[in-house]
């Protein structure tokens, strides 16, 4: 215990204050030493949620009536994992955005509220007019800019706890795939743009959507979201038009972050969150695309697993456990923890995460270094 002094005559005091000053000194010192305590780290997540429907409005409908299975269970997922942001593909878009607000209400209404919120039309859907597939008819969900039954079937969405720094979004989503830097394009055997030099020309890189989305922290800094949902590399002919479209699709962030397209590269930390639709090794695709983005100096891959160490992210019946969604945080980021939510059969949550979607949610757990 410290020495406590008394207040005899003034030389003692001088010697007791001095004393007390150097106490104090000495617990301040080893107060220096202990770290502060760790900030709570920003949970980032993507997911693939399949709430899509087969016509414009349908999902609306079945947000609202409460009385669908499937979007209860991917409600109750995204509640239990507990985003600060989510990344979400496979959401119907809507003029009004009024199914994404709907959702946010069911979130709201089930414990984890997202007040900030971001969808832009995609490509899925969106009519071209032309035979886009080289199958001779047009008009069909094929022809469209990325496959859909109409506009903005399939879309994607960001949904945060934080603000969203709209005026900032850059959209990648009108680039023409002819217009990215070494596009791998299709062509006909005899060297013909395939299916046509028409088609070809209107044809836009993304699928669904390449956005960059800024998103304001609540510690001063930002995180800047760069998030996507790619076309498969499959369903297509010896031309390899859709491996050719994912190969590119995933290309397309490597090189926004070299400068090589119309838009600055992210001044701070980001983070890659979306579906690729490619696993780095199982299953049909151009899989160095994958690789390279995952190898990316630039870029840490946490590699979430599930409880039995599986990276898979999907399972596909006719194909199996591929994994094909990712959350890839710059390297800058202090990694605090990363999971797929993928609970083990007969444990809790595992049926309603079975009947939410195919794909499962990734997270990743981030911290600002000190």
């Amino acid at each position: 215990m410290p020495r406590r002094c008394k207040p005899p005559e003034a030389g003692r005091a001088r010697r007791c204050r001095a004393a007390g000053a150097a106490l104090l000194l000495r617990a301040a010192a080893l107060l220096a030493l202990i770290p502060p305590a760790a900030a709570e780290p920003w949970r980032v997540a993507s997911f693939n949620a399949e709430l899509h429907r087969d016509g414009p409005g349908l999902l609306l409908r079945d947000l609202t009536r409460g009385e669908s299975p499937q979007i209860d269970a991917v409600v109750a997922v995204i509640a239990q994992a507990r985003p600060d942001i989510l990344a979400l593909q496979g959401i119907d878009w809507d003029q009004d955005r009024a199914a994404l607000r709907a959702l946010a209400g069911r979130l709201a209404a089930a414990g984890h509220g997202f007040p900030h919120l971001f969808a832009a039309r995609p490509n899925s859907g969106l009519a071209t007019g032309q035979d886009m597939d080289g199958d001779g008819r047009s008009g069909t969900p094929a022809d469209s800019q990325g496959f859909g039954a109409f506009t903005g079937h399939r879309g994607i969405a960001v949904l945060s706890r934080f603000p969203i720094l709209r005026d900032e979004v850059v959209d990648f989503s009108a680039l023409a795939w002819a217009d990215l830097p070494g596009a791998l394009l299709p062509r006909h055997p005899d060297g013909r743009p395939f299916p046509s030099a028409a088609a070809l020309a209107a044809q836009r890189l993304s699928s669904t959507a390449h956005w960059v989305v800024p998103i304001a922290l609540p510690d001063g800094g930002r995180l800047t979201l760069l998030t996507f949902q790619d076309g498969p590399p499959v369903f297509d002919g010896a031309e390899d038009r859709n491996g050719r479209r994912n190969h590119d699709e995933i290309r397309l962030w490597q090189l926004y972050l070299d400068g090589a397209l119309d838009a600055a590269p992210p001044a701070g930390r980001f983070v890659i969150a979306g579906g690729a639709n490619l696993d780095p090794e199982r299953g049909e695709g151009r899989h160095a695309a994958i690789r390279a983005l995952l190898a990316d100096p630039r870029l840490q891959d946490p590699r979430p697993t599930g409880p039995d160490g599986d990276s898979a992210t999907v399972h596909w019946p006719r194909v199996g456990r591929l994994r094909v969604d990712y959350v890839l945080p710059s390297a800058d980021w202090q990694v605090a923890g990363a999971g797929v939510f993928w609970p083990a059969p007969g444990a809790a949550m595992a049926d309603t995460v079975s009947r939410a979607s195919r794909h499962r949610l990734v997270w990743v757990d981030l911290r600002a270094p000190r």
